[in-house]
């Protein structure tokens, strides 16, 4: 009988689809497809890559009124945020497709006479993306689009979670009329997806994901000299300054902390605050976390779904629970929410006070709706804090001194600093990551980078 990968729906716990996994002939066929495709698209123009690459992102936001609830049964989402997924996708395979043409033109050094000298980027070969659920179409988009736009083909595995995702990604392919096997997208298990790793059939894997899978994609690349695209998530701090705004500030941290329930990678995890505004932040900050309404992604009044399974609301729990035994203040009433059920997806936010670096709320990634805040005395005690984690993705600095903001965020270790602004990724910009964060880029010029490999010409036409 057939293996079969079943999405479990946070929503109700029923299962909400299932699909088969890939056979041993279905990827050998896939994988041989995928080169035989690739070797045609490098020589494909990029202006024609950009035509059909654009058509694919026409064909997905096409399916937008499918997509929203298809996301909220998945992953247990909103459906009133939900077509703010399909902005991003947008925002980002649009702005990848529109500088392809000046990324991936060639380097040229200065003249020199009687010589032809450049650097060509040349693609990869076969990009395999391994995709998480959290933000299903975001991730993938950072890799799929870049990807094809440089030259080469995409296998796309997808989270068990939103497999169907993998499917719109493939029926939008389809759609803009792609050649058949430059785009596929395959449901596989882990032992799967790593032995593909180790084929030596792939040239690059772009995955997200734990810090335990980014080190399981490092031992199936063992060996095969495949490139490696690793974002780990992270523990991401917010350091609000005594001469930040203070009703910006909260209201950007609430929804950075608690947007997605806060399974974000780059969601806000830990604040710190100076003294001198501390009880002011606090109280503003605790007043507007307790307006979100828990309750069913399905219904449009809820700003505050599910997560996504019973076992990591579980997990959130427990360190909030080992957190307030070590001395810490909840200043969040669950029963204000109605539908926290423990045991269930459905978990209410909670701010905690009063709590150290002794905790692990304060130092192990929670990716749920909890988060803590410290008082600090300056800058310093501020850049030491949001230094002591094994993570670096973003840090976001709240303050009116830009020439504070850029101090600070050169001296913290990090991917990406934000001023007065947090849980965003510019496509203009390069997504990376800094210690456990993982390694590479994604988005931006440099992303085009991590894509090709450079081919130098030295021709001396004069003799």
């Amino acid at each position: 009988m057939t293996d079969m990968v079943k999405i479990v729906s946070p929503v109700d716990g029923s299962i909400y689809a299932m699909r088969p996994l890939a056979v041993q002939a279905e990827i050998e066929a896939t994988l041989s497809e995928a080169k035989a495709a690739q070797a045609e698209w490098a020589g494909v123009a990029i202006a024609e890559r950009a035509r059909l690459a654009s058509a694919a992102v026409d064909a997905m936001l096409a399916m937008a009124e499918e997509i929203v609830p298809e996301l909220a049964w998945q992953m247990g989402r909103p459906v009133r945020f939900g077509g703010g997924e399909l902005s991003g996708f947008e925002e980002r395979a649009r702005h990848m497709i529109a500088i392809a043409e000046d990324a991936l033109a060639p380097v040229e050094p200065e003249p020199k006479e009687g010589f032809r000298r450049y650097i060509k980027r040349e693609p990869l070969g076969v990009v395999m993306v391994i995709a998480p659920w959290n933000y299903p179409y975001l991730t993938a988009v950072n890799s799929v689009i870049p990807a094809l736009m440089a030259g080469n083909a995409v296998i796309l595995k997808h989270a068990a979670q939103t497999l169907l995702v993998g499917e719109r990604f493939a029926t939008a392919m389809d759609a803009a009329g792609l050649p058949q096997g430059l785009f596929s997208n395959l449901v596989l298990n882990h032992e799967q997806s790593a032995a593909i790793i180790g084929s030596g059939r792939v040239d690059q894997v772009n995955f997200t994901g734990s810090v335990a899978g980014g080190q399981a994609m490092e031992q199936a690349a063992a060996g095969t000299f495949a490139g490696l695209g690793l974002e780990l998530g992270g523990k991401d701090p917010a350091y609000v300054r005594a001469d930040a705004d203070l009703g910006h500030a909260v209201e950007n941290l609430v929804d950075g902390a608690f947007f997605n329930s806060g399974q974000s990678c780059c969601g806000i995890e830990r604040i710190y605050v100076h003294g001198d505004r501390f009880d002011a932040f606090v109280d503003g900050f605790a007043a507007l976390t307790r307006q979100y309404v828990l309750g069913s992604p399905l219904d449009a009044e809820t700003t505050l779904g599910p997560m996504v399974k019973a076992s990591a609301a579980k997990f959130v729990v427990g360190q909030i629970a080992d957190a307030v035994r070590q001395g810490a203040k909840p200043l969040i009433d669950a029963a204000e929410f109605g539908r926290d059920e423990p045991g269930t997806p459905y978990m209410a936010p909670q701010v905690l006070i009063d709590v150290n670096h002794q905790m692990a709320v304060m130092r192990e990634e929670s990716f749920g709706p909890v988060v803590g805040i410290m008082k600090v005395a300056d800058d310093a005690e501020a850049i030491t804090l949001m230094n002591d984690s094994p993570f670096g993705l973003t840090a976001s600095i709240w303050s009116a001194d830009l020439d504070a903001a850029e101090r600070i965020g050169g001296a913290v270790e990090t991917g990406t600093v934000f001023m007065n602004r947090c849980d965003y990724l510019d496509p203009a910009l390069a997504w990376t990551g800094v210690k456990e964060t993982g390694r590479g880029a994604t988005l931006s010029r440099v992303g085009y980078e991590t894509l090709t490999r450079p081919k130098s010409f030295h021709l001396r036409h004069t003799i």
